[in-house]
């Protein structure tokens, strides 16, 4: 990598070129977080929302780590100003979190502070063996500022998010699966053919089905049980009145692979 080379990296995989690889790239600076990734990010997820072959996206990064937080020299720059800082990451990881389609972070390396937090945005979370976690604002005397305080109890479990965040410290990918902070461990040679493998499967399914499912469950996760049937039912009638529900009930009948189309 050189200094002029772009800090984040999309393209078209998969089969059917319709998964987007979004790929952090500043290696040097281990990924960290700057106002320009940020930027970056932001740009890149409103664009694939205009692209409707997209049907996954993953988040992988070259080198050592996946993030390793935020670019501490940009925030320190900023004095006052870092509360600017704090709102644009939490739109850009609401950005991430209220995608249309589904998100996959494959982490490889260090997902320290907002690195983490960055993985709490995406849908499915998938890591190498040699990754390292911590939620580890506390031990600099912040704390989350980009959604840990309210994602990571919700993908946790409350007593295990105020453990992790409370004592900042680090474990590993295995400890991360055993709290179900994420899915699956895999050696990190295999770590991006696996995301790729998972989007696929996602990739086959109803595209309309997939979408008014992630908005469900980001709906009902807060919401009531009345509030989150409204959101399943709501999601329901939308389906019916695509053309792949009836692609899907017709493949069943006859014992064959539906084409869904998103239509």
């Amino acid at each position: 990598m050189v200094d002029n080379d772009p800090l984040i990296l999309v393209e078209k995989v998969g089969k059917n070129n319709n998964i987007a690889l979004i790929t952090l790239n500043r290696q040097k600076k281990l990924n960290a977080i700057n106002d320009e990734m940020l930027s970056q990010l932001q740009k890149n997820f409103k664009s694939l929302k205009k692209d409707s072959t997209v049907r996954s996206i993953i988040i992988f990064a070259e080198g050592k780590s996946w993030c390793a937080g935020v670019d501490l020299k940009w925030t320190a720059s900023l004095g006052w100003r870092f509360i600017k800082a704090i709102k644009k990451g939490q739109k850009t990881f609401a950005g991430i979190e209220n995608h249309p389609v589904p998100v996959i972070a494959a982490i490889n390396g260090y997902a320290i502070g907002g690195g983490m937090e960055l993985a709490l945005s995406c849908d499915i979370r998938i890591a190498s063996d040699t990754a390292v976690f911590a939620q580890s604002e506390t031990t600099i005397g912040l704390l989350p500022g980009w959604g840990g305080t309210y994602r990571l109890p919700k993908a946790v479990g409350l007593s295990t998010a105020k453990d992790l965040i409370y004592t900042g410290r680090r474990f590993s990918a295995e400890e991360a699966l055993e709290i179900n902070f994420i899915s699956k461990v895999v050696p990190l040679e295999e770590l991006k053919n696996q995301a790729v493998e998972i989007a696929e499967s996602i990739s086959r399914n109803a595209p309309v089905g997939i979408k008014k499912a992630k908005k469900a469950i980001n709906k009902g996760i807060t919401a009531s049980v009345k509030g989150g049937y409204r959101a399943e039912k709501k999601g329901i009638w939308h389906c019916f009145r695509t053309k792949d529900i009836r692609e899907g009930i017709t493949a069943v009948f006859e014992k064959r692979k539906p084409k869904f189309k998103g239509k």
